[in-house]
């Protein structure tokens, strides 16, 4: 039996953060990953998702090239070579991720474990540990519809697996993942058409977001079908046909990605046996200190269902570390400003309460500011994309309680705006702030 202060099972974000800083306060820790370290977010999210977004916003920028005098001539795109780059950095950041974790003197074991008793984890290979903390950093699965044919499509994962880019693409889903691969696939040259059960993508966001979504999207010809219930995939002549329980037949696809969330990924862990209770979708609920049901059993990031984001996983770690071994008896991660970013063609940032949620929290008390324009890179341009925003303030003060942007740049001007929110800033503060000139940015200080 090895002895340890701290048992981090799972490798990805949640667990190599709170990990690492349970290391830096001296505590001894294992860390169980039988994958390659970084998770999701490394290995098939965020990281490559990004690269794939760069090669999109790159042909979007080629496209634009001759309204600025430019003579270019593009003679295709190797999509081959993209993926064997992209994957030779992802194999990078592996490896970094494995001496970081030596530097700090973790013990990483290639395995996956279980909990077998209190305070004991046992791994596949038959080794087991013991600690007094445990913390479950196991993130979440994509989900597949239990429908006929479902395994003719692919998910998310399956995305990053492709190695040549598919003609027409159907993609079923609303969310952050539809959203992004639905821009990428159709700024790389793919005709794409996005199935989605309501009557809008990004329910969950401040409805203007979805509708100028909605309007870049008719702008660059992808195509949106709403009411779109799955019911089945069929193979027809080589091409899928996607088929909705209100009998609508679509077809014609080389490739159909299911982008209908993700599921937590708690099974085989015994975590009923130590005591740790799930919710109704198998994640693993908590409470604001990220304690579970058990004693000394703790869990972050995906696989709580909690807001499903790589810095809210680090963040959440890093605090329960914090308190575990750092002294730190109060430290917890406050889930009530998140600020994130769509990587959408174009972006869309968005932190706080959308302007419906606010109107319910606050009543008479909201006050909305809009504006729409068209950003100073499109001046020379035939095409006329706008950029949205919108600042929803509450109470007499006006504290600002919603930012939301979709433009370009709306991914890097958005952190320092959830820096000013998360410091209680009010309107009168975004208007004493001097504009930086010519930008989309200084927009969010010059509303009226």
């Amino acid at each position: 039996m090895s002895e340890s202060d701290f048992i981090v099972i799972g490798g990805g974000s949640g667990g190599l953060a709170g990990a690492q800083r349970a290391a830096e306060y001296g505590a001894r820790v294992v860390l169980l990953e039988p994958g390659p370290l970084g998770g999701t977010c490394v290995n098939v999210g965020c990281v490559p998702k990004k690269i794939m977004w760069n090669a999109a916003e790159l042909a979007r920028g080629f496209a634009a090239a001759a309204a600025y005098g430019f003579d270019v001539r593009l003679e295709g795109q190797d999509f081959a070579a993209l993926k064997a780059a992209r994957d030779a950095y992802v194999r990078r950041l592996n490896g970094i991720y494995a001496g970081n974790l030596a530097k700090k003197g973790i013990e990483h074991v290639t395995s996956a474990g279980q909990i077998s008793a209190p305070g004991e984890v046992t791994t596949a290979d038959g080794r087991h540990f013991r600690a007094p903390h445990i913390l479950v950093a196991t993130g979440g699965r994509p989900i597949r519809p239990d429908l006929p044919g479902a395994d003719l499509g692919i998910d998310s994962d399956g995305f990053f697996a492709l190695d040549a880019l598919p003609r027409d693409v159907a993609i079923v889903g609303s969310g952050y993942i539809a959203v992004e691969l639905a821009g990428i696939f159709q700024a790389l040259g793919s005709r794409v058409t996005v199935f989605a059960r309501r009557d809008r993508v990004l329910r969950s966001f401040d409805s203007m977001l979805s509708e100028a979504l909605h309007e870049h999207w008719t702008a660059a010809r992808i195509e949106l079908v709403t009411g779109a219930v799955p019911r089945a995939v069929e193979r027809v002549d080589d091409r899928l046909r996607l088929v909705t329980q209100a009998g609508g037949n679509h077809a014609g696809f080389d490739c159909l990605v299911w982008a209908i969330g993700r599921s937590p990924n708690t099974a085989g862990l015994g975590l009923e046996a130590g005591g740790v209770k799930l919710g109704g979708n198998g994640e693993i609920v908590v409470d604001e200190y990220q304690n579970t049901g058990a004693p000394g059993i703790y869990a972050v990031g995906d696989v709580t269902g909690k807001a499903e984001l790589t810095p809210v996983a680090i963040a959440a770690a890093r605090r329960l570390s914090d308190r575990l071994f750092g002294g730190q008896k109060d430290r917890k991660l406050s889930y009530e400003l998140i600020p994130t970013v769509v990587f959408a063609h174009p972006p869309i940032g968005t932190v706080g309460l959308s302007e419906e949620a606010a109107r319910a929290r606050y009543g008479d008390k909201v006050r909305v500011y809009r504006t729409s324009f068209v950003g100073l890179f499109n001046a020379l341009t035939p095409e006329k994309p706008r950029t949205s925003m919108k600042l929803v303030c509450a109470g007499d003060d006006e504290r600002v309680v919603g930012c939301h942007v979709i433009g370009p740049g709306a991914d890097e001007m958005l952190q320092g705006f959830a820096v000013a929110m998360t410091a209680g800033a009010c309107k009168q503060h975004f208007d004493d702030t001097l504009a930086i000139h010519p930008t989309s940015a200084e927009e969010l200080v010059t509303m009226r």
